[in-house]
């Protein structure tokens, strides 16, 4: 019977990884990056209460499977249980689990896009009500998680969003949306700016999904290499290149907002450049610079998670 329910958890961990190559944000490699960072970050109290909260998600939520059942040491499954949690909010978009993607799965959570555009060669801001919720859920899931009163189980659900949405902000392209002739209501997030030809034989890759893949582009995963081969030995790169005490100052811990408009500085200058053509594979150049702005921000990202987790559950 055991071996039975271990085969289960084990399909339904295999199909949702799966999945979560497939989809939005960050992608897999990035959130689990920032996750490792944001782990190194944490004290020991503050680990212990995530993953206690982790292993007390509602079943139907899934949470708790990625807790994996083998004879490796307990420090590192909870270290995998942490990094697949920041996953979670992706691997919910999986509509063949009819019963969580109804009830989990918040597609304007990832996000809170400004609109903008270029007039007269100058970056403007449009009056228009941002699409997206991303820096607002941010606030209510620290609220939600510093609140005595909610349950644990509704604390773990909030905990997997805080960690992926607070690392899809520091993606440039979860901030905002560009508006032109050809895009009046807005870009979505560079998913509708098309950099492969027309003629592109495996499909036609966009901005979005160029700037989610950064890290995974240009570090492959070795041949067999597991998560915790393969993530260590991306964060640490990126730690030792953008380092803690060069930007504890930076932090700016609870102030969601301002994270999100961090990212809206970065987009003309960096993101959307002149140089950056349509139907047209970015150059040497841009591509050397999306991978240095993306491990910065995912180090950004991945101390602003750890020290604020050290500040809800930490020591008192």
């Amino acid at each position: 019977m055991l071996n039975k329910i271990l085969s289960k958890t084990l399909v339904l961990i295999i199909i949702s990884l799966i999945f979560v190559t497939l989809s939005f944000g960050w992608d897999n490699t990035g959130h689990k990056v920032s996750a490792y960072i944001a782990w190194q970050h944490m004290s020991p109290e503050a680990r212990n209460k995530v993953v206690e909260l982790l292993l007390s998600a509602p079943e139907d939520s899934h949470l708790s499977v990625y807790y994996a059942a083998d004879s490796r040491s307990r420090s590192v499954k909870e270290l995998e249980l942490f990094m697949i949690a920041s996953t979670w909010s992706d691997i919910i978009r999986n509509r063949d689990y009819k019963v969580r993607y109804e009830k989990y799965n918040k597609g304007p959570w990832h996000y809170a896009d400004v609109f903008w555009r270029r007039t007269n060669g100058e970056f403007e801001v449009l009056d228009k009500k941002s699409d997206g919720l991303a820096f607002a859920k941010l606030y209510d899931f620290e609220k939600n998680l510093k609140n005595d009163k909610f349950k644990s189980d509704e604390k773990a659900v909030d905990l997997a969003w805080f960690l992926h949405v607070a690392g899809d902000v520091h993606n440039p392209l979860h901030n905002a949306s560009r508006v032109t002739d050809i895009e009046p209501e807005g870009d979505r997030g560079g998913n509708l700016f098309l950099l492969s030809p027309e003629d592109a034989a495996e499909g036609r890759l966009n901005l979005h999904s160029y700037w989610d893949g950064i890290l995974r582009r240009n570090v492959p995963r070795p041949d067999d290499a597991c998560d915790t081969e393969y993530i260590p030995t991306i964060a640490h790169d990126i730690t030792k290149k953008f380092p803690f005490e060069k930007m504890d100052k930076r932090l700016k811990l609870g102030n969601y907002k301002e994270w999100n408009l961090e990212g809206l500085k970065l987009l003309e200058r960096n993101v959307y450049p002149a140089s950056l053509k349509r139907n047209e594979l970015p150059s040497s150049e841009y591509q050397k610079m999306a991978f240095a702005i993306g491990q910065e921000q995912i180090a950004l990202a991945g101390y602003r998670i750890g020290e604020t987790l050290n500040q809800i559950f930490g020591k008192k």
